[in-house]
């Protein structure tokens, strides 16, 4: 594992439902959008599923932009109008977009993880579309009160 994550962070990670998908397209154009994703522990997974869309799934802004620059962030956040109650983990990392046909294993096991959180995706074939995929290269928790050592863990 190229991170450190304390039992904490990973449970927030694990539990939340939404979560931010930053890219960059070529031109260095942001986009963020929100995302249903699964983290098994050192990758998160993000299908392209059939809830409508205005173009065809490798057209997909955050598909052409993974394939143009694979640098991402993750935000999984939590507000309130409390503000000692902020917490949010950024996730860093490198995205691709993997297929049922060349990753089949792999998929396999992301589409089971995406069902067994999300029960809408028993009903969607996601086994039959591509995911994204992020290989995380750093995670970055955050909360009042929360500080961060020299070694990246907190305190």
């Amino acid at each position: 594992m190229a991170f450190d994550i304390d039992d904490d962070t990973l449970q927030f990670i694990r539990e939340h439902r939404v979560a931010r998908l930053a890219t960059v397209a070529e031109n260095n154009t942001p986009t963020v959008i929100p995302i249903c994703y699964v983290f098994d522990g050192q990758r998160v997974y993000s299908p392209i599923d059939e809830k409508p869309k205005s173009v065809a799934a490798d057209q997909l802004k955050r598909v052409r932009n993974i394939k143009a620059n694979p640098s991402v962030a993750l935000v999984i956040d939590d507000y309130s109008e409390n503000w000692n109650e902020l917490k949010y983990v950024l996730v860093l990392g490198s995205a691709e977009i993997i297929s049922p046909d060349n990753d089949c294993a792999e998929h396999a096991r992301a589409v089971q993880q995406l069902r067994d959180k999300y029960v809408q995706y028993l009903a969607m074939e996601i086994d039959k579309r591509p995911i994204i995929r992020i290989l995380i290269t750093r995670i970055k928790p955050w909360a009042p009160g929360r500080r961060e050592t020299r070694n990246g863990k907190t305190d």
